[in-house]
């Protein structure tokens, strides 16, 4: 779990592949949820809150643009 002042400091292109990532992890999980075999639960919830601090640093970086 990266705090939002690190995801501050990446690129935009960063961000993205990050929030790739995750949303890939996500669906693995997901998945893992399904068939019944995931370890730890709550690890959806910490990747979805990841990928919200992810598309807020996004956001932000987008109005700075303009």
């Amino acid at each position: 779990m990266k705090k939002a002042s690190d995801l501050r400091t990446m690129t935009v292109d960063e961000l993205r592949s990050q929030e790739r990532d995750l949303r890939r992890e996500l669906f693995n999980l997901r998945f893992q949820q399904v068939t019944g075999e995931i370890e730890n639960p709550m690890r959806i919830r910490h990747i979805r809150k990841d990928i919200a601090r992810v598309l807020t640093v996004l956001n932000e970086k987008s109005r700075e643009k303009q």
